[in-house]
């Protein structure tokens, strides 16, 4: 395995971490709470300490997942936990919320769902164009000195977003989307975290199981799968994504004699980033992890997969997630 740092923590991490969006259930089609937690103790087992969850997941039921896995395994200092705040909700209807007073609700809940008195590594979620980032900031930074968390991340923020964040509370990680088909942090946000010396965290290497090998043509997904709606499901798209993760398995299997799973992740792991989430709702779902381990690409095999992509694929977006609306007016 191959470890890494986050500043102002002391442990060394792994560098494939558990990400919980789909042990949350909602938008992935349901989860069994017996299998997650079964999942979350056989990650730990392997050795697996980076667990990132988030209030908004399930609407605190992934936490309340990883809160009961945690006490079950008994490992909470071997772990470096992540959560989050900022996305509020109503009618089971996310929106952005980054208010001093919603801060300090959620780090309580969290800490109260999670069954723990720290978190490791918190994260805001979401930028909040109806808050100064100043007031968001100054709130983190008090979690800080409270200890309350012990280090400070931003989700999906811009560079800007971050140098202005930066102004009032130290920036210890950035988590955002990366992987072989989105590729918006590349120009800016990579190298400013690695000028900086801020962790980079990418979620979705599989890009919502695209990269995973287990997505065919006829697959189908529940009503409430965020992949309903995803125009890399959709056709025209869906087909153009199939080739070419079609092409990209053949290739690294002649080439290296590994799955797509383990070239998705070793790619963004390869692309400077620091920790790459990996999703999983039962326990053999993470078997894979193990090839990732012992090689690395280099410069001739991403060359030759971007000529793969490039001859594929007609179209790529640049943004993958668009997050969640602005908070409604009345909403106190």
């Amino acid at each position: 395995m191959e470890h890494t740092k986050i500043a102002n923590l002391p442990q060394k991490i792994v560098r494939i971490g558990l990400g919980t969006w789909s042990i949350g259930g909602l938008m992935w089609g349901g989860a069994d709470p017996k299998v997650s937690v079964e999942t979350i103790l056989r990650a730990i087992d392997m050795g697996i300490n980076f667990i990132d969850t988030a209030p908004i997941y399930g609407l605190g039921h992934a936490e309340e997942v990883v809160g009961a896995a945690l006490q079950v395994s008994k490992k909470r200092d071997f772990i470096t936990l992540s959560t989050k705040a900022g996305i509020g909700w109503r009618d089971f209807k996310p929106y952005r919320d980054c208010r001093r007073k919603i801060i300090y609700r959620e780090i309580e809940n969290s800490l109260y769902r999670l069954r723990t008195d720290y978190i490791d590594l918190y994260h805001i979620h979401w930028p909040d164009p109806l808050t100064e980032i100043e007031e968001t900031a100054t709130t983190c930074r008090a979690l800080l000195d409270q200890g309350k968390v012990r280090a400070i991340g931003l989700s999906n923020f811009s560079v800007n977003q971050i140098e202005e964040f930066k102004k009032y509370c130290p920036v210890h990680a950035l988590q955002s989307a990366f992987n072989l088909f989105e590729r918006k942090i590349e120009k800016e946000e990579i190298p400013f975290c690695l000028n900086n010396k801020i962790s980079l965290i990418g979620y979705g290497p599989l890009c919502r199981g695209l990269l995973s090998g287990n997505v065919e043509k006829y697959s189908t997904f529940s009503d409430d799968d965020l992949r309903k709606t995803d125009p890399k499901f959709q056709e025209p798209l869906f087909s153009d994504y199939l080739s070419c993760t079609q092409k990209l398995t053949e290739w690294v299997k002649d080439k290296h004699q590994k799955s797509l799973y383990a070239l998705a992740v070793r790619w963004v792991l390869d692309h400077n980033v620091n920790i790459a989430l990996v999703g999983a709702r039962k326990p053999d779902q993470l078997d894979k992890m193990k090839e990732v381990w012992g090689w690395k690409l280099d410069a001739d095999d991403f060359n030759e997969i971007d000529q793969i992509i490039n001859e594929t694929i007609s179209t790529t977006e640049e943004e993958p997630f668009q997050g969640p609306p602005n908070r409604p007016e009345n909403v106190a």
